[in-house]
């Protein structure tokens, strides 16, 4: 039995390279579960940071080599597309993300936008820091692409973009994806089975210890 109340949180970031892998299953367990999602765009480098975190350039070679086994192995896995290299990455994806919470605000149904924004990076490199390519991708999503780029501009937009990524750090988010269910961390797209199975399940939520008073 699904609770009634079923909110997933999810942080995460165009240039996230998780999110995009599990993009389609996590829409997927959307549909099985009738779950309504928040949608909370973030800086990644700005939440790599401030969990110990390092860009995929300044990690240990050992460690980068592994990811590029890991990304044709979750390529094989997921079925979709993926690009090792991608031409455009990292790009700024401030503007895409402003796009996103502009249309949030007039309500539009945002989910193939946002997989859109996720696949243009990692599979059909595309620049999401172009305006031009911004546009293009919310009205192939169905959204009026024109306008919420204009909107994208407000500095209310800007103020909540750095808010969602002030709030992830304050909840102990380190990397993208990181889903949070009755706020019960999932982090990774390989935690999506843990996630349904919680919200198909009874059990009272394991939330984040906060260790800060043993530091």
């Amino acid at each position: 039995m699904i609770p009634a109340e079923r909110t997933i949180e999810f942080y995460f970031s165009f240039l996230s390279l998780w999110s995009y892998v599990g993009s389609l299953t996590f829409h997927d367990l959307v549909d099985r579960t009738g779950a309504r999602v928040l949608y909370k765009p973030v800086d990644l480098f700005a939440v790599f940071a401030a969990g110990g975190g390092k860009p995929v350039k300044e990690r240990p070679l050992q460690r980068q080599a592994y990811r590029l086994v890991e990304m044709q192995r979750w390529r094989r896995i997921r079925g979709i597309p993926l690009v090792l290299h991608p031409k455009y990455y990292p790009a700024d994806p401030s503007l895409a993300h402003r796009v996103l919470l502009a249309a949030l605000d007039e309500g539009s149904d945002v989910a193939a936008y946002v997989h859109a924004g996720l696949k243009a990076v990692w599979a059909d490199e595309r620049d999401v820091s172009n305006p031009d390519t911004v546009r293009r991708l919310a009205e192939e999503s169905g959204l009026d692409g024109g306008r919420l780029l204009h909107q994208a501009e407000a500095q209310g937009l800007r103020e909540r973009e750095a808010s969602l990524t002030r709030e992830a750090i304050g909840r102990q988010v380190f990397g993208a994806p990181f889903y949070f269910y009755r706020d019960e961390p999932f982090w990774g797209q390989d935690r999506l089975d843990l996630l349904e199975a919680t919200i198909r399940g009874s059990a009272a939520p394991i939330t984040l210890p906060d260790l800060s008073a043993q530091a």
